[in-house]
C-alpha cells in the first residue's frame, strides 16, 4: 500500500489544519466527514482516521477488505476492537500524551468550580435568587491530598498542576507504573487503592476502562471517601458506578462529584436527569482534549502517522497493533 493510491477516509470531524495537512498529499484519495461517499468506507478504505465518535468492531473489520489502517487521534481506543483488528492484519495508531496538558487543566477547573460552587451560585444569580455571601461558603483546596489513580501522562500532568498551584500532597496509585514512576514530583506512592480512598480529599482518576477497572469505585470505595471528598473522572465512562455515586451525592457523603466521562456519552437531559437535580456534581460531555490549539496540534499529529505509515516509515509514533 502506498500513499499515492491509498483511498484516506476521515470519519469524524477534524481540525481544519489536520484536513489541510492531509489534502497537501495530492495524489492520495481523500474523503471527509462530510462528503456523501463517507459511508462506503467498508468497501474501498485502505486507512481511516477517527476519534471517539466512531466504533469499529469486529464486524467492521470482516466487512472492510481492503483496509489496512486505523489512526485514531487521542490516547484512549476502546472504540477500536484491537484484537479485531490484529486478526484482520490491520495497524492501529494513537497520539498518545497530546492531550495530557489539555485534560488536566479541565480537572482543574472543574473542581476548583465545584470546590467554590462557581456554577450553582452562578445558576442562582441567573435566575434571579437572593445571593446571600454568609450561605455560599465554598470548599478550599490549597494545601490538601490530592489522590491520582493512574500515573500515566495525564496523571503526571494532574500532579504537577495540583503541586504547583496549591502545595497539595499528591497520594499515587498505579499498579503497572515503574517503580521510578514520577522521580521528579514529590509524592507518596501507595500499593492499595484503598489507602489512596481514604486519605484524599480530592480522587482523580486516570485510568483506560478495562476489565479490571470496570466499576473500581463503587458502594464499598464511597464508603471510604472524606465527607468532604471531590470525585474527577475525566477518564473513561464506566470507572465509576454511576448509581452509587449517585446516592452518595444525594445523601451528601461527599462533597461532590465532576464527570468529563460517563457511562452514555454524549451525556443527554435523560441519560443523566437524575444528576442534574443535584448542585453537588457538574457534568461536561467529555471536553477534556477539546482545546483549540491541542484539537490542532493531535489532529495534524494522527495525520501525520497516517501519512508516515502509509509512506512505509519505519518507528511510526503511536503504534498498538
Amino acid at each position: 500500500m502506498s500513499l499515492s493510491s491509498s483511498k484516506i477516509y476521515v470519519l469524524d470531524p477534524y481540525h481544519p489544519e489536520a484536513i489541510s495537512l492531509l489534502q497537501s498529499f495530492k495524489n492520495a484519495t481523500i474523503i471527509l466527514p462530510t462528503d456523501e461517499r463517507k459511508g462506503n468506507w467498508h468497501q474501498d478504505a485502505d486507512a481511516i482516521l477517527l476519534r471517539s465518535e466512531t466504533h469499529v468492531g469486529q464486524a467492521d473489520f470482516a466487512k472492510a477488505k481492503n483496509l489496512r489502517l486505523v489512526v485514531k487521534q487521542g490516547t484512549g481506543v476502546d472504540n477500536i476492537d484491537l484484537e479485531a483488528a490484529k486478526a484482520a492484519n490491520v495497524a492501529v495508531h494513537n497520539t498518545p500524551a497530546l492531550n495530557s496538558e489539555t485534560v488536566a487543566e479541565l480537572c482543574l477547573a472543574l473542581a476548583l468550580s465545584l470546590s467554590r460552587r462557581v456554577c450553582e451560585i452562578d445558576r442562582k444569580l441567573r435566575k434571579g435568587d437572593k445571593l446571600v455571601r454568609s450561605q455560599m461558603l465554598g470548599l478550599s483546596l490549597f494545601r490538601k491530598i490530592v489522590g491520582i489513580v493512574g500515573m500515566g501522562n495525564i496523571g503526571r500532568e494532574s500532579a504537577l498542576k495540583w503541586k504547583g498551584a496549591f502545595d497539595c500532597k499528591i497520594i499515587a496509585y498505579d499498579p503497572i507504573a515503574k517503580k521510578d514512576a514520577w522521580a521528579d514530583i514529590d509524592h507518596q506512592r501507595v500499593a492499595d487503592i484503598n489507602d489512596l480512598l481514604r486519605e484524599a480529599d480530592v480522587i482523580s482518576l486516570h485510568v483506560p476502562l478495562l476489565p479490571t477497572t470496570r466499576g473500581m469505585i463503587g458502594v464499598k470505595e464511597f464508603g471510604m471517601l472524606k465527607k468532604q471528598a471531590i470525585l474527577i473522572n475525566a477518564a473513561r465512562g464506566g470507572l465509576v458506578e454511576e448509581q452509587a455515586l449517585l446516592a452518595a451525592l444525594k445523601e451528601k457523603r461527599i462533597w461532590g462529584a465532576v464527570l468529563d466521562a460517563m457511562e452514555v456519552e454524549p451525556p443527554t437531559l435523560q441519560s443523566c436527569k437524575e444528576f442534574l437535580e443535584l448542585d453537588n456534581v457538574l457534568i461536561t460531555p467529555h471536553i477534556g482534549a477539546s482545546t483549540m490549539e491541542n484539537q490542532a496540534n493531535s489532529g495534524k499529529a494522527a495525520v501525520q502517522i497516517l501519512l508516515d505509515a502509509l509512506e512505509g516509515k519505519a518507528d511510526v509514533a503511536g503504534k498498538l497493533v
